[in-house]
């Protein structure tokens, strides 16, 4: 049990009254991270849910900005006020600045109680940088300063995992994004592997802070956003497959990537994001990893009472398995730990979707902020 939360006691009836997903949190070796940055959010998933981590992207502030105008529409010409020679990405990308900060804040007691495990914020590189990999090393230094419980996402591209084992190595906490396969998770785990055995043996600390907190690194596959990419080629190349077998292939991906993990001792774990179904949550409780649901996801699991029970070692049906690979041969390219080389993985079909979603945040985030600073007649 990895939580300091104290164990509810069970009601007179032998129901257990905690919400699924504080159960598992407080019950198995299962942590919960918020998928957003919104302090409202974050709160109750902290206090109700037992969540232990959060994550900001360009997507997230997009949207925590737009659901809280009375806050950030006066904040961000105060910011246009403090930076008169700043453009609208700069100011932007401060608003995700304040925004990380603030939820950093709210996460350090579970940082502190983990010894740096948990409690991190994850703070996502401006994908715009996606080419440049000093740039990226760079803003993820950055990034790490900001708070010591920063934790930053590079895209696991094969340029991207090169900058992750160069931050790593440089001192920074590292989560693996734009990633939805087994052979990426694997080539980032050995990655970031190399970056910390370079400290090693050049002497440096192995610890990511100077007061001995652990890296907590963590390696995401959003496994949703493999099933919706899997769902866009079978339509495309007009393949009849039993369409709940596609519901599985994220959670598959998962399960191996988290049991590939395990076996060769890697020392980061597995991030469970890109949420489609609640077996994306439920079919890994159990297993030394994060998942990272959306808040309303950790609500309508709650309020459903989906069991928490471990599931981990649970295979997914063999004869699901077999069909997807049999039909589906981006479904194999994803699954095997061979199934694409690092060159290969930026122009993975959920890749180009996920980039492009990204940049287009990123557009629309810019676009926003013009509207505040330059208002229309």
């Amino acid at each position: 049990m990895t939580s300091t939360l104290a164990t509810a006691s069970v009601t007179g009836d032998g129901a257990d009254p905690r919400p699924s997903t504080l159960r598992a949190a407080q019950d198995t070796p299962t942590s919960l991270w918020n998928d957003s940055a919104d302090p409202r959010e974050l709160s109750t998933s902290i206090t109700e849910f037992g969540a232990v981590g959060a994550t900001c992207n360009p997507v997230i502030a997009l949207t925590c900005i737009k659901n809280d105008p009375e806050t950030w529409i006066p904040r961000i010409r105060e910011l246009a006020a403090e930076f008169p020679t700043a453009g609208e990405s700069e100011l932007g990308w401060k608003a995700v600045e304040e925004l990380s900060i603030g939820a950093a804040k709210l996460l350090e007691p579970a940082f502190e109680a983990s010894g740096g495990r948990n409690g991190r914020l994850s703070m996502q590189t401006d994908p715009r940088l996606h080419r440049d990999k000093d740039a990226l090393v760079a803003q993820a230094r950055y990034f790490s300063g900001l708070a010591k419980n920063i934790i930053v996402k590079i895209p696991a591209t094969k340029l991207g995992i090169e900058a992750m084992e160069e931050a790593v190595y440089q001192g920074v906490s590292i989560n693996a994004t734009v990633s939805f396969t087994v052979p990426q998770a694997v080539a980032v785990g050995e990655a970031l592997e190399r970056g910390l055995a370079r400290r090693k043996a050049e002497g440096v600390p192995a610890d990511a802070n100077p007061d001995k907190t652990e890296f907590g690194n963590v390696v995401t596959i959003m496994g949703g956003r493999l099933d919706d990419w899997l769902k866009v080629v079978v339509k495309r190349d007009k393949i009849m497959i039993d369409p709940g077998y596609l519901e599985w292939a994220g959670v598959a991906a998962l399960k191996k990537a988290h049991h590939v993990f395990t076996e060769r001792g890697y020392s980061s774990r597995v991030l469970s994001a890109g949420f489609r179904n609640y077996m994306q949550w439920s079919e890994l409780v159990g297993g030394d990893l994060v998942v990272s649901p959306p808040f309303q996801w950790q609500v309508d699991i709650n309020a459903n009472d989906i069991p928490a029970e471990n599931r981990i070692d649970v295979p997914v049906d063999p004869g699901v398995i077999a069909a997807l690979r049999a039909k589906v041969p981006d479904f194999t390219r994803a699954y095997d730990v061979d199934g694409m080389e690092p060159h290969e993985f930026e122009r993975f079909g959920a890749s180009v979707t996920t980039l492009r979603q990204f940049l287009d945040a990123d557009a629309q985030l810019d676009a926003l902020v013009r509207d505040i600073i330059v208002p229309p007649n």
